[in-house]
């Protein structure tokens, strides 16, 4: 099992939430869930200025096997997202934590923050998928 970064904040379904230092919330998904979905082929991302809610999906993955929501951890405006993944999808499959992001959203309400699974409390949501 890979390392599962302590400074992100997840949903039971697997995306991922980082505080930038700005303050901005940047999302992914888990390299648990990378590796569920296999290769990804298609990131259709969310419109910049768009409003997400938390828990409700922002974008969808694609996979050869399937097609999957991303769900946003946060409620806000979509400020930022990742273009390189429209040419290079594989990227989330190669760097889910890191050069892998898929949106950034300036949160409305920083209490959903408190909403979320530190990596310890992920990491058992995993353990008990795989028994």
């Amino acid at each position: 099992m890979s390392e599962i970064p302590g400074d992100l904040k997840f949903l039971k379904s697997h995306e991922w939430a980082r505080v930038e230092d700005n303050g901005l919330v940047r999302v992914g998904i888990s390299n648990h869930a990378q590796e569920a979905l296999g290769d990804l082929v298609y990131v259709e991302l969310p419109e910049i200025g768009a409003s997400v809610k938390a828990n409700n999906a922002a974008a969808v993955v694609e996979s050869v096997k399937a097609a999957s929501d991303i769900y946003s951890p946060v409620s806000g405006e979509v400020v930022e997202v990742n273009e390189g993944l429209a040419d290079k999808p594989e990227t989330i499959n190669e760097d889910a934590y890191g050069e892998g992001w898929i949106f950034v959203v300036k949160i409305s309400d920083r209490e959903e923050l408190n909403e979320l699974l530190d990596a310890d409390a992920y990491a058992e949501v995993i353990e008990n998928e795989d028994h």
